[in-house]
């Protein structure tokens, strides 16, 4: 699994005119089954989102097809962990743990 922390590179201004495309980026993922969560940092200067686990290449496909990323809005930090105790309701998505 992937955390993906998303620092912003531009003026508020622009994020903000980008994020509409970046929402629906964003459903486009998590109809793919690829994201579980995701949302603002506080302070506002970037974002975060936590994966399913998936491929590292194909993560790093999807991160290149976001708008903040096409744009040049942004820039992306991906941690790789593996998850050893998870909360009930993600046991179904740990592969770690069903194996």
């Amino acid at each position: 699994m992937y955390v993906v922390l998303l620092n912003y590179t531009a003026p508020i201004e622009e994020i903000d005119y980008a994020l509409p495309d970046h929402a629906e980026w964003l459903n486009k993922q998590y109809e793919h089954g690829h994201f579980l969560a995701s949302g603002r940092r506080n302070p506002r200067v970037g974002g975060v989102i936590i994966t399913r686990p998936l491929n590292r290449g194909k993560l790093d496909a999807i991160l290149a097809s976001d708008p903040f990323c096409v744009r040049h809005l942004a820039q992306y930090e991906v941690i790789e962990f593996s998850p050893t105790k998870t909360a009930p309701e993600l046991r179904q998505i740990n592969e770690a743990v069903t194996r």
